[in-house]
């Protein structure tokens, strides 16, 4: 059995944010590969479905990010899981907009998402690291993840929820297979030139 955990805030003001990344990559994969209507429990949406002949269930905190632990610990009892069978997907500010990373483990780099996933379950669990790039300087970083992605954005994230949906059913082989199946069905936007950069700085 696969967890497959978005990670974001409730309600429709927060539906489009940088921050609920991981709500909009699992809403894809449920609405690609068909899963059963949403339902709450562990004060969480849940959808159940099968990559193959494997169960999978997505899981959406409605806890608010600082507390998606509780609920991901309180399914993860439940279903009698160890953290390896969990996949969670979250925004990421030191990778690139568009660039996507996987690895099992490591720290939480001030996501108080992950802060509350490691308090809650340990750090055994694989994270699907979705860049959105950084606004600059730290002062700016709460304004810029609970802000909306803008149009331009469009044009990378489509393309990424899509492909994080149709290469999904790989992580039945581990999560880093994912990276090689992201491989061949995505490429990231090239990183901005530096005189770019400078000038996002001072906006």
């Amino acid at each position: 059995m696969l967890l497959l955990v978005g990670l974001g805030n409730p309600g429709a003001q927060y539906a489009r944010n940088r921050h609920n990344i991981g709500f909009m990559a699992v809403d894809e994969i449920i609405r690609r590969h068909s899963f059963g209507p949403e339902r709450e429990k562990f004060s969480a949406r849940l959808s159940d479905g099968r990559f193959n002949t494997e169960k999978v269930v997505a899981l959406k905190p409605m806890t608010f990010m600082n507390l998606s632990g509780q609920a991901v610990g309180e399914a993860m009892r439940f279903f009698k899981i160890s953290p390896e069978q969990v996949v969670v997907f979250h925004d990421d500010l030191d990778l690139a907009p568009g660039k996507v990373k996987v690895k099992k483990g490591g720290g939480h780099g001030g996501h108080n998402g992950l802060r509350s996933l490691d308090a809650h379950i340990g750090k055994d669990y694989w994270r699907v690291r979705l860049g959105i790039g950084h606004p600059g300087h730290k002062d700016r970083v709460h304004g810029y993840v609970l802000s909306d992605f803008s149009k331009a954005d469009a044009d990378w994230l489509e393309p990424l929820l899509d492909a994080l949906a149709e290469t999904a059913p790989v992580l039945t082989e581990g999560g880093q297979a994912l990276t090689n199946a992201l491989a061949l069905k995505y490429r990231p936007p090239a990183p901005p030139k530096a005189a770019d950069k400078a000038n996002s700085k001072d906006d």
